[in-house]
């Protein structure tokens, strides 16, 4: 009689599918939903922060490189500068025209400061009121070359630059409070009435014309005593850097041959342009500001999932007891982290794309939320719900099922 000897056997625990995996996670958040929103809203006030701050400069720096296409980047500028004696230097009469004899120059309209002269809404203005305007004789094409435009009336011409006419920079008119213009409005200008006849929008590449009351050179020379000299001169180039730079190394010796060293040059674009190269440098506090909230909300996430071991040691048991593995219970639980730090990254990313759109839309600028944004944000809130589930996970999985089905 022969006796075959029979080995037990051996049980294979079940895979753990990801659609149980889901809905083993989604359990314990649905069952502890005030607990589990507070967690995760650590994780989305940091996303949000990370979203809106990336969202709000790249939206920022899009405006401002479209605004430099708009305007070029062809525009030169020249300027009295200082003698060496440290008084301001003149620029000669001729300047504007020998400037525009230079090879590659498309365009030259001037300025002058008319010294000693303010301007005012009225006469009854006290004197020392002046509001920080000054008073500029200007050439009839300014506005084309300097890259701004008229908001209402008309510029000057041939004729209303010989009379006493005016027209507003857009902050000297905000300033007097003079939003329209009227038939017959006039403002006082050294001792003489001047009409009102036009008012500029915003000059981007050269702001100092906002604060300027422009009147035409023969009427600043016969009512204000100008003397003629230009102050400051816009010229325009060929729109190609290569141009722009050749005229750039010869405005100096151009505009006043006899003292080079007394004029100043510069490029206005270059001030847009470096904004939009820095429009993230005041980020990194915001982001770090972003970075403190995702570490309290992975602090919240660690807490709740090392209390929801512990309020949960019965059911690790039982589900041990049935023939899970200590490695199904890690995954639930680490899978229930960063389902909670996902829900927040969601929400955080929402808040901040919205937070961009409203700003944006706020200041007619286009909406960018750059890629790296809003996946970086959904990235962390992951690492973040993976980290902060570790421990309370493999605290979980450690747990003997006998020890765990004791009554807490």
């Amino acid at each position: 009689m022969t006796t075959t000897s029979r080995r037990p056997a051996t049980l294979t625990a079940a895979r753990l599918l990801p659609s149980d995996l889901a809905g083993l996670a989604s359990i314990g958040l649905r069952t502890r939903k005030l607990r589990a929103g507070l967690s995760a809203l650590g994780i989305a006030i940091g996303v949000a922060a990370i979203v809106a701050v990336l969202g709000l400069a790249a939206s920022s720096q899009a405006a401002l490189l479209d605004e430099i296409a708009r305007l070029g980047t062809n525009l030169l500028t020249v300027t009295n500068g200082q003698t060496l004696s440290g008084g301001t230097a003149e620029l000669p009469l001729a300047a504007p025209g020998m400037i525009g004899r230079l090879p590659g120059v498309t365009a030259v309209q001037d300025t002058g400061a008319v010294s000693n002269v303010s301007a005012y809404r009225s006469p009854y203005v006290p004197a020392v009121n002046t509001n920080a305007l000054t008073v500029n004789a200007t050439t009839l094409g300014l506005p084309a070359v300097a890259g701004t435009s008229i908001a209402q009336g008309h510029f000057l011409n041939a004729a209303t630059a010989r009379q006493p006419v005016a027209v507003l920079g857009a902050a000297a008119a905000q300033r007097m409070g003079i939003d329209r213009i009227w038939p017959g409005m006039r403002i006082w200008v050294g001792h003489h009435w001047f009409y009102v006849v036009g008012i500029l929008n915003p000059a981007v590449l050269a702001s100092e014309i906002d604060v300027e009351v422009l009147v035409g050179f023969p009427a600043a020379e016969k009512y204000l005593g100008f003397d003629g000299h230009p102050s400051q001169v816009y010229i325009r180039t060929v729109d190609t850097q290569a141009a722009t730079t050749a005229v750039d190394n010869l405005l100096g010796a151009q505009a006043n041959p006899s003292n080079p060293s007394e004029v100043d040059v510069s490029q206005p674009s270059d001030v847009l342009t470096a904004r939009a190269a820095t429009a993230g440098a005041l980020n990194t506090l915001f982001l770090g500001l972003g970075a403190v909230a995702l570490l309290v909300g992975a602090i919240g996430v660690a807490n709740i999932m090392i209390i929801s071991v512990l309020e949960r040691r019965q059911e690790i048991g039982l589900r041990r007891a049935l023939g899970a593995t200590r490695g199904q219970i890690r995954v639930q639980f680490l899978a229930e982290a960063v389902l909670l730090a996902l829900i927040g990254g969601a929400a955080g990313v929402a808040i901040g794309a919205a937070a961009t759109a409203i700003y944006a839309h706020a200041h007619h600028e286009a909406i960018v939320i750059p890629t790296e944004a809003w996946a970086g944000g959904m990235g962390a809130a992951v690492v973040i719900g993976a980290l902060a589930g570790l421990l309370p996970a493999i605290r979980a999985a450690r747990l003997a099922p006998t020890r765990a089905l004791w009554s807490v």
